[in-house]
């Protein structure tokens, strides 16, 4: 039997769909180009359609849906797309069909229905054209929608110089604390072993968790577009066909397009997992275990320059050795980052040895009053 609670979410759930078809319908009112005019309105229909999923439900319930008019919300954002074009509120929309996708993949009446997956459309829909306002899909746009070409080598050096740095200035600080609370170098450079490989393992696991569950999500993803494809594979079409006449193709050949591709079951999970979800199914992320690999080594990396000069000294000479070597390691660590941003390669590298020796310096006087602290 169905609850008091359940027909209000009902009506919530159409009220939001009358809102959202509401707001489109002045979009394509609003837009200049006919192909994302089109796009438009085909979203205002898919969102009448899912208002009359709702009101079926509430009559089914033994109640009668009535008439709904739109939000006050809903009314401001549809004179505001008619005032200064669409691209004022696609972000709003955007954020709006990302909640309705979360909301309907929780409540049970939409399962094998396709209205998550339809709001996960709209969702990337929305973020193709807010990304290229007024000039069709860029290249590098499709290119990420598709899975493709993305900057691994800089995501790489980027993953290379961070754990580097997260590794030489902990474990700096923590020696220079160790240090400064005047133990002898045999206990810092084994508290500077143990910090090591300690960090390593952490940042390892963390790396392999990460990786690990985003691949489990995307695989989840994947197999819930699957189920969709089997159940309403015209529905899966229909957005295939919206999103490629948001790249900028016509309505005919767009679902030309779709067509083909739904005809071939394999091709057609492929393509929605990158078109739909911007997940490319041979990835799936990377490796979990290379991931942890890497971090591992990489933050090992960074972490033992700042024990290396206790192997071989003792004392206060130990400790300015340290403290040389890792200003090197930090300033080349700063030139490295310059890659990534353009900056002068001085500045950057002067600014992390600052960040990195501010850190050893703090440390080092927190150690210190420890130390008077436990020898008083």
């Amino acid at each position: 039997m169905t609850s008091t609670e359940d027909v209000d979410r009902y009506r919530r759930n159409r009220q939001d769909e009358i809102d959202s078809a509401t707001v489109y319908d002045a979009m394509a009112g609003a837009e200049s180009q006919p192909q994302i005019a089109t796009v438009y309105r085909r979203l205002a229909e898919t969102e009448r359609t899912h208002s009359e999923f709702w009101a079926e439900k509430i009559r089914e319930a033994g109640h009668t849906p009535g008439d709904v008019a739109p939000t006050l919300r809903a009314s401001v954002l549809a004179w505001l797309a008619r005032r200064f074009g669409p691209a004022f509120v696609v972000s709003s929309m955007q954020a709006g069909e990302a909640v309705g996708a979360s909301d309907y993949a929780t409540q049970p009446e939409t399962t094998g229905t396709g209205l998550a997956a339809d709001e996960r459309s709209h969702d990337r829909l929305l973020s193709l054209i807010a990304e290229t306002p007024g000039d069709g899909a860029r290249g590098e746009t499709l290119a990420q929608l598709e899975g493709r070409h993305r900057a691994t080598s800089g995501n790489a050096l980027r993953a290379a110089v961070l754990g580097a740095n997260d590794g030489l200035v902990s474990n700096l600080s923590l020696v220079m604390g160790v240090a400064g609370a005047a133990l002898e170098s045999t206990a810092i450079l084994i508290t500077g072993l143990a910090g090591l490989l300690a960090g390593s393992g952490s940042m390892a696991m963390g790396e392999w968790l990460s990786v690990q569950s985003s691949r489990e999500l995307y695989q989840r993803q994947i197999g819930i577009e699957a189920e969709e494809l089997a159940e309403v594979p015209e529905e899966e079409a229909e957005e295939l066909a919206l999103i490629y006449q948001a790249k900028g193709l016509s309505e005919e050949r767009a679902r030309e397009v779709a067509a083909q591709l739904i005809a071939d079951e394999e091709m057609a999970l492929d393509t929605l997992a990158r078109e739909e979800l911007g997940i490319n199914p041979e990835e799936l992320g990377g490796s979990a275990w290379e991931a942890a690999a890497t971090s591992f080594v990489l933050f090992a990396f960074g972490a033992i320059v700042p024990v290396l000069p206790f192997f071989v000294l003792r004392g206060l000479a130990a400790v300015a050795a340290s403290l040389v070597l890792s200003a090197g390691a930090l300033f080349v660590i700063g030139a490295g980052i310059t890659l990534l941003t353009g900056r002068s390669v001085w500045y950057s590298g002067f600014r992390q040895v600052g960040i990195g020796l501010a850190a050893a310096i703090l440390t080092y006087g927190v150690g210190s009053l420890i130390g008077v602290t436990l020898v008083g």
